[in-house]
């Protein structure tokens, strides 16, 4: 599609949607699309990209659904019916709040109440619940591996044979197995938060104990919680519409998480940041991967043209911290990055700017994306187990055709 940045001129528009002009004010004065006016030429009128091709998507899916179906997949049309997450004209929203204001006071538990549709009445307890492995099988996964994510991924099979109210699927039973997995996970990396929130026991077992630091993990861990229908999202819900229980639902979208083009895009921002060294050489850096045909991680996010909202508010966080030489090394990154490549820093370079700036431990990005998100994969299978249906797309057939019979696309 042509058009550059966030909008389409009228004539870009309607090039689009191989419509002609007349079309596409048709379309604008239905109420269809919104058009506005192009600031200094108040007599030419532009439009929203998102909205050009939601409107060409929808065309394309009334004349040929297998084609959009299968666009659906890959940064498409939406695939099924959610009330948890929007994202829309470069915001976030959990259930209709800003995720961005959210993450200005709120705790990942009060999000996660949101995005459980949690009642009230449900909530004074609901946080308070025990994790189901003791002390002493912690103690003994911690002496297997030292990968925190590992012990995670460990501890969930090891919790889930021992909380036996885990295969209670109604919604209320759900939101309480979320909350024991939360904590769960909490204890596995910190230490456990029966009588403090995540962002205060992640802060306490990595001994940051500074209001700074935990503001920092609280915003963090918020803007973590939930993106909509990404992958690992998507993982939970599959495996929660075939009736695998909480724990083994969350394994199976953490194990995906863990893929280097999801939340572990996270090390490699780091090991760039290690790349560079000083400030003076981000940019130099920079332009010899561009030279090698090396990827540049941590820019640029298809769903934010004008710059992932999640990213700038841990990166105001990050310049807060007082740790000048690191930011300076932050900041020298993104703003070779984001000359160099024409994109804004995402939420993966984010969370690494906060664990550099307030000197976290070298696996906390990833660990605050995933004990974040764990509260966006209950949330889809507290959704998806009521809708109680199998989720199960079709695939279109490439291969030969049966020698008996030949088949007709």
């Amino acid at each position: 599609m042509s058009g550059s940045g966030p909008y389409f001129s009228a004539q870009e528009a309607a090039r689009a949607l191989g419509v002609t002009a007349a079309t596409l004010y048709a379309y604008t004065s239905r109420g269809q699309l919104h058009s506005e006016p192009v600031p200094g030429r108040p007599r030419e009128r532009r439009y929203h990209r998102e909205d050009i091709v939601a409107l060409r998507d929808r065309k394309e899916a009334r004349r040929d659904p297998a084609k959009a179906a299968a666009r659906g997949l890959h940064w498409g049309s939406p695939v099924l019916d959610s009330a948890i997450t929007l994202i829309h004209n470069g915001k976030l929203y959990y259930r209709g709040q800003d995720a961005v204001k959210l993450a200005e006071t709120a705790s990942l538990e009060q999000v996660a109440a949101l995005l459980w549709a949690a009642d009230a009445a449900e909530l004074p307890r609901l946080f308070e619940q025990p994790c189901a492995l003791q002390a002493r099988q912690l103690a003994r996964l911690r002496e297997c591996t030292k990968d925190p994510i590992t012990l995670l991924q460990a501890a969930l099979p090891l919790a889930g044979s021992a909380d036996l109210a885990s295969y209670d699927l109604r919604p209320a039973a759900v939101r309480q197995t979320g909350a024991r997995i939360l904590r769960l996970l909490t204890t596995v990396v910190a230490e456990d938060p029966a009588r403090v929130a995540v962002h205060q026991a992640l802060a306490a077992g990595w001994a940051r104990k500074t209001t700074a630091a935990e503001e920092a993990i609280r915003a963090a861990l918020v803007v973590s919680a939930d993106h909509e229908l990404n992958v690992s999202a998507f993982t939970a819900r599959c495996a929660a519409s075939a009736g695998a229980p909480p724990y083994d639902a969350i394994s199976a979208a953490m194990a995906t998480l863990k893929g280097h083009k999801h939340g572990g895009a996270t090390k490699r921002v780091s090991a760039l940041l290690a790349e560079i060294e000083t400030p003076r050489r981000a940019r130099a850096v920079l332009v010899d991967r561009l030279r090698r045909g090396e990827p540049i991680p941590g820019f640029g996010h298809p769903l934010y043209p004008n710059g992932d909202p999640r990213a700038a508010v841990l990166l105001k966080l990050a310049e807060a911290s007082g740790s000048h030489p690191e930011w300076r090394l932050v900041r020298s990154l993104g703003q070779a990055g984001s000359e160099l490549l024409q994109e804004q820093p995402n939420l993966d370079f984010a969370l690494v700017a906060v664990a550099r700036t307030h000197r976290l431990p070298r696996d906390a990005p990833l660990i605050l994306f995933v004990l974040g998100r764990t509260a966006g994969w209950i949330g889809h299978m507290v959704e998806q187990y009521a809708i109680d249906e199998l989720i199960r797309p079709r695939a279109r057939y490439t291969g030969p055709a049966p020698v008996s019979a030949e088949i007709a696309y």
